[in-house]
């Protein structure tokens, strides 16, 4: 996880009368009391996955790696809180395998709370970790964080680290190009070589 430039996470200026109301009127004539089969809400929101994706620089928002197609991550679940459903501030863009990893919970670490530093990936084992930048008070749900979406060092995250990784030792992707499709294995090449130029 890394921090995202609120700059860019602007509402689109017709997602108000294509998303939203659209939704709030579904959500009134579809009361969740009323619906067989446990209905989900209409999902507006798919039409501004673009958008979204725009929004976070085609980086999935947990696994801060590029996501070539995404989802639109509920941060508050709809099945917590409906209300949220059709609401743009609620919207992460995440890989699916994470978002479905994270199902319900709502005891996971805001991407828009994180700041550069919080996590790291180290190096050559390429496992995500908490570093001590992380706010006291936010560290035990940094740590859940990474053990619920399974971003540590799981085997699906880490073939994903490990071929931008390849990519960049085979001379395939220099280090800007790295930094723009994996910016936590970007920095953990910094790290690297900061520490073997120091005396």
């Amino acid at each position: 996880m890394i921090s995202i430039d609120p700059a860019r996470l602007n509402e689109p200026a017709d997602f108000d009368a294509k998303c939203r109301q659209k939704g709030l009127q579904w959500l009134a004539a579809h009361p969740k009391a009323a619906r067989k089969g446990n209905k989900r809400p209409k999902a507006f929101w798919s039409a501004f996955k673009p958008q979204l994706s725009d929004a976070f620089c085609e980086l999935c928002a947990y696994g801060a790696m590029y996501e070539p197609v995404g989802t639109v991550d509920h941060f508050i679940p709809v099945d917590a809180d409906e209300t949220r459903a059709y609401d743009w501030d609620n919207y992460r863009f995440a890989s699916a395998w994470i978002n479905s990893s994270k199902q319900k919970a709502v005891t996971v670490l805001d991407p828009l709370l994180v700041q550069n530093g919080w996590f790291e990936v180290l190096l050559p084992s390429l496992q995500l970790v908490v570093t001590d930048q992380v706010p006291n008070h936010l560290r035990a749900l940094a740590e859940e964080t990474l053990n619920r979406l399974h971003l540590r060092d799981d085997e699906r995250v880490l073939r994903q680290r490990r071929r931008w990784y390849r990519l960049f030792r085979e001379g395939k992707l220099d280090l800007n190009g790295l930094r723009e499709n994996a910016p936590l294995i970007a920095a953990a090449i910094d790290k690297q070589n900061a520490a073997a130029v120091q005396p």
